[in-house]
């Protein structure tokens, strides 16, 4: 059916809230938005759907959560009655439209004859995640966008190890969603209330005894003067983050009250994302005004966080791979204090993440495992061994600021690791250390380690259609150098073939497939090619590394310049 027809089948539906009725008036008189709206289906992909708010089958709203819950509900009754007895937790973040998506979400299970737990505030994603795990449910769902801006809101799914769904698990449940028809014609007439289960704040309880295991040095807390500011950026985790931190026993802690309740518009960031330097504006005059010695924003859905530390020229934002490289460097090094140290332990790492992260490991004993982009895998390779004993999960991490320290969630935790980095900063300071100093030791230790990212937005049909060609260009004329750097190997993810230019037999990659690909230069540094999963991007990342900050500098923008203007060619 053309995105006309469908749009008048929309727009001829007379039950349709007003919300959705006042959109689609507005898509009447804009011919480009009513395609983008209409002329596809809302993506369900391996880790749920995301898009932006409003009426049509290529956006969010209660019709496609619907079918998406439909199509999930139907996977679960084909795993029988214990499947459906043991049921789906919900959470759901800040975002708009959030509480309204998840109440649709349990209606839609308990019609179908499955339990529903459901929280009546916003929670975070790795809250949803251990719920998953401490009530024995066999799906969890979290309404949520993360960081994206205030137009979008999302759909992720859980398994029954509270871990993303694995990607044959994942294409099992997205034929069910697409098997589900057409999402006006879904209705859900009879709900059994009974089936749905509101979780009270016992749930919180237990995630907070869980926390609370993450410190390795628990007394430091009543002892320090280190002054944090924290920031929820509107979201979901202020008031867990609040009570962790009080319970643990810290002080000096300095909340942003004009962030701390959710909204999901954001009305005091440009975006509530903790990867960007604006969303620390409220937080550096926090911190000016107290002298805090280090600033924490964390996403809307909990479970990304970012960092800024107090310098003589000011507070310095970390990136997601030095305050990774910070975790590992203290929790590993307390750990072998104590003792604790497994001798088969592993931290685990995304392909496009630093490999900073793997010569501190290494130096303290560790082996790490790199994993393709994306928290589900670094939680299958947890579940893996946790079944074979091969090896013992230390820490698992991403360059975009999501890491976990214990294995109670199975997905990115920035509550646990807000205690983390408060607990090594509190640690650091009484040695007369701040993290800045720290993470300068790391480098003099172990080589200059920098990264880089570049993100092009390509919208909508056209786009998506240039990220498509670009990647199929490369492929078909492989890049042979970069910034006059010889390339020696190149790794695409999705044939999962490692080729090199020396003529050696080529490798297999022993990863799922995925539309990637890696380069690796001659003089160490390395690039890597992928769309996002859940924006509309095509994304570059960069790796260089050498004796010093300024030629890792240098080298690193030379790079990205070359490369980024080499490949946005096949955007035009």
């Amino acid at each position: 059916m053309s995105y006309k027809k469908l749009f008048e089948q929309w727009n001829s539906t007379n039950e349709m809230e007003t919300v959705w009725k006042e959109d689609l008036a507005l898509l009447a008189r804009d011919e480009k938005r009513q395609e983008d709206a209409f002329y596809r289906d809302l993506e369900f992909g391996t880790g749920g759907m995301r898009g932006e708010i409003g009426a049509g089958t290529n956006r969010i709203n209660n019709y496609t959560v619907r079918k998406a819950t439909t199509g999930l509900a139907e996977y679960i009754k084909a795993a029988g009655k214990d499947a459906m007895n043991r049921g789906v937790v919900i959470a759901y973040d800040s975002r708009r439209f959030s509480p309204e998506f998840a109440q649709e979400a349990a209606n839609t299970l308990a019609a179908a004859g499955i339990k529903a737990y459901i929280y009546r505030e916003p929670r975070t994603t790795p809250q949803l995640s251990f719920s998953v795990r401490k009530l024995n449910a066999y799906m969890g769902i979290v309404i949520t966008a993360s960081h994206n801006p205030p137009e979008y809101n999302g759909y992720k799914v859980y398994g029954q190890d509270g871990a993303q769904l694995n990607l044959q698990d994942a294409d099992t449940v997205i034929e069910y969603v697409k098997k589900a028809g057409d999402a006006l014609s879904i209705k859900n007439n009879e709900i059994d209330e009974d089936l749905i289960v509101y979780l009270d704040e016992s749930m919180d309880s237990s995630y907070i005894d869980a926390l609370k295991t993450v410190q390795e040095n628990p007394k430091l807390a009543s002892k320090t003067d280190l002054k944090v500011v924290f920031t929820p950026l509107h979201g979901a985790s202020g008031k867990t983050t609040k009570r962790i931190l009080a319970e643990a026993g810290y002080q000096h802690i300095f909340f942003v009250d004009e962030q701390m309740e959710p909204n999901g518009d954001f009305p005091t960031v440009v975006s509530p994302n903790p990867e960007e330097k604006s969303a620390f504006e409220y937080a550096i005059r926090y911190g000016e005004q107290h002298e805090a010695d280090i600033l924490i924003a964390v996403d809307p859905d909990g479970d990304r966080v970012g960092a800024a530390v107090k310098t003589k020229s000011g507070y310095k934002l970390l990136t997601g791979n030095q305050t990774g490289a910070i975790l590992i460097e203290y929790l590993l090094m307390m750990r072998k204090e104590k003792g604790t140290m497994p001798a088969k332990g592993r931290v685990f790492k995304t392909i496009v993440t630093s490999d900073l992260g793997r010569v501190i490991a290494e130096y303290h004993g560790a082996s790490t495992e790199d994993v393709l982009t994306g928290f589900k895998f670094i939680g299958e390779k947890i579940k893996h061994y946790e079944e074979t004993k091969e090896y013992e999960f230390l820490f698992g991490y991403e360059e975009s600021y999501g890491y976990l320290v214990k294995d109670f969630a199975r997905d990115k935790d920035a509550i646990q690791s807000v205690l983390a980095l408060v607990e090594a900063a509190a640690y650091y300071k009484q040695k007369g250390l701040t993290l800045v100093d720290v993470l300068n030791s790391l480098y003099e230790r172990h080589g200059y380690y920098l990264e880089g990212l570049v993100s092009v937005t390509k919208k909508g049909v056209s786009g998506a259609k240039a990220i498509a060609n670009l990647l199929e260009q490369i492929r078909v004329n492989p890049i042979t150098e970069v910034a006059g750097i010889e390339v020696l190997s190149q790794e695409d993810y999705l044939s999962s073939v490692r080729t090199f230019t020396d003529g050696r037999e080529q490798e297999k990659i022993l990863l799922p497939s995925s539309n990637v690909l890696k380069y690796f230069l001659a003089d160490g540094s390395w690039v890597c090619v992928r769309p996002s999963g859940t924006e509309p991007k095509i994304k570059y990342y960069f790796g260089v590394t050498s004796d010093s900050a300024e030629e890792s500098q240098k080298k690193l923008e030379a790079i990205k310049e070359s490369f980024t203007e080499n490949l946005n060619q096949y955007l035009e």
